[in-house]
């Protein structure tokens, strides 16, 4: 039996853009108990919220970190993200690795020169040659991917000609 609990538009909003607060109910604050426009399921709003609260209203910070839900280090990472970018700081990053894991710089430095030693090499020989130097797994395609990237980095580095 399918669920026919209606969807709300404006979680469906907060959860594609990971601003959903994953505890709004820890969110005691009276402006938000009372307000319609403040919303405890806007992650943003809630942080950017308890640091105005501790900077207009003169709350201390223990006590605002406590009544909108987080710690104070939650808090107090909050305040340099708005100083440091504004708003659009709470924003929570994309979850992941923010960087190549295995085929860091050093690994395709050896992976070019080997290239520009033996141009005859195929991706799969450069792979049994990252394993076997630094005893990494690396798939062919990746090579061949991350060899795409450095290149394109490149000719974006080079400097436009005048005419």
């Amino acid at each position: 039996m399918a669920d026919t609990v209606a969807s709300d538009p404006k979680e469906e909003a907060l959860r594609a853009t990971r601003t959903l607060n994953p505890r709004p109910e820890a969110v005691v604050d009276a402006v938000f108990t009372v307000s319609e426009f403040c919303d405890p399921r806007d992650l943003v709003q809630v942080k950017y919220e308890m640091v105005r609260r501790v900077r207009v209203d003169k709350v201390p910070a223990a006590r605002a970190a406590r009544d909108f839900g987080f710690s104070r280090q939650v808090y107090y990472d909050a305040v340099a993200a708005l100083d440091a970018g504004g708003p659009a700081a709470l924003v929570p990053g994309k979850p992941g690795p923010k960087g190549p894991r295995k085929l860091t710089d050093a690994v395709m430095e050896y992976v070019e020169t080997r290239m520009a030693a033996e141009p005859s090499l195929r991706s799969k020989d450069l792979a049994d040659a990252v394993a076997e130097k630094y005893g990494l797994s690396v798939h062919p395609r990746s090579i061949e991917r991350a060899l795409a990237r450095r290149e394109a980095a490149r000719t974006q580095e080079l400097p436009k000609s005048r005419s």
